[in-house]
């Protein structure tokens, strides 16, 4: 037994920031420091990012979605046997936020969370695939509610805590919803995942945990976006070829390449390091910017939104997150 993609839906916020107000909020928010006037969007190409309200949480992102796809489909939340909350972000840390997801949406399902930094989603639509494929399930929803601008440092000391603070300033907020059905074709047909945990400290949010549980200093996210990519570039490119020659493809066998985006240089580096043609990407940094595990799902609404693909395509889904994780995945609609 197969899981097939049945569908896809996104959610973003209506809160629009462009990255010259988040630099003139860094300066409003701190005591004399100010970041060299259009930084932001010159080292990573973003324009714009998503800031949800602050009654906002990452399970009503993740509902917003779902209603959106559910309603697509002709399907109630009743009609769904499983949902998986796969993100960063939670409402709280006990219980799992699919709890809050399904009450918001009148599910009566079992639910439970994945969390795996920006690979959340694409390690929820691992587990559904191994569920459906052992029977154990046959429709499942996995959706995300990222909201990790409440992690973003505004009040800066200096150059170093900048430099520390910076990869806050790409992020946004989002939601997004896949649901899973059992096929007898097609679906997903290959998946292979990897990780180097050397890498843990490069990027980290410690507050909630055991290590700093009530440091307010700890709320925000910090890392180190050299080491990061170059961490990535060590995990993740020799993985995503040898899978690809494994089973006999190339890039251009694809209707698209979805891709996790964090900066547009980072981008191009990995697209010419794997040989991805251009116009199999889809692009969505800029406009969106990083939306850690909402990423990959906004990629692949887009693009079948766009009549970039459609059923028996072949799609990619390549992950990358803090840990650091790397994922790659391949499908047919």
């Amino acid at each position: 037994m197969r899981a097939r993609i049945a569908g896809v839906a996104a959610y973003l916020p209506p809160g629009r920031v462009d990255s010259a107000a988040v630099e003139q909020r860094i300066v409003a928010s701190s005591d004399g420091f100010r970041p060299l006037p259009n930084i932001v969007e010159r080292l990573t190409g973003i324009r714009h990012r998503h800031y949800a309200d602050d009654d906002v949480q990452a399970s009503d992102l993740a509902v917003a979605a779902a209603e959106k796809l559910l309603a697509d489909q002709g399907l109630s939340a009743r009609d769904v046997d499983l949902i998986v909350f796969g993100s960063a972000s939670q409402d709280l840390i006990e219980p799992a936020t699919a709890h809050i997801v399904a009450a918001k949406l009148g599910a009566s399902c079992p639910v439970f969370d994945v969390k795996n930094a920006c690979n959340s989603f694409l390690n929820g639509v691992q587990l559904a695939e191994a569920l459906i494929a052992t029977g154990q399930h046959r429709r499942v929803l996995v959706c995300t509610g990222e909201v990790p601008s409440r992690a973003v440092r505004w009040r800066v000391r200096d150059r170093a805590q900048f430099a520390d603070a910076f990869a806050g300033y790409t992020l946004s907020d989002g939601g997004a919803a896949m649901l899973l059905e059992a096929a007898d074709t097609g679906g997903i047909l290959h998946r292979r995942f990897a990780a180097d945990s050397t890498a843990w400290e490069l990027g980290t949010l410690p507050a909630g945990g055991t290590m700093r549980p009530r440091d307010p200093d700890a709320t925000y996210f910090s890392g180190d976006a050299r080491r990061m990519r170059d961490a990535f570039l060590r995990a993740g490119p020799g993985m995503f070829l040898a899978m690809l020659s494994d089973v006999g493809l190339s890039w251009s066998d694809f209707a698209v390449v979805c891709v996790h985006q964090v900066t547009l240089p980072y981008l191009e580096t990995l697209r010419e390091g794997l040989g991805i043609p251009a116009d199999r990407l889809v692009v969505t940094l800029p406009e969106h910017g990083n939306l850690a595990s909402v990423t990959l799902p906004l990629q692949l609404a887009t693009a079948i939104q766009d009549g970039r693909c459609g059923p028996g395509d072949r799609v990619a889904l390549i992950g990358l997150a803090g840990g650091v994780s790397v994922g790659v995945m391949f499908a047919e609609l």
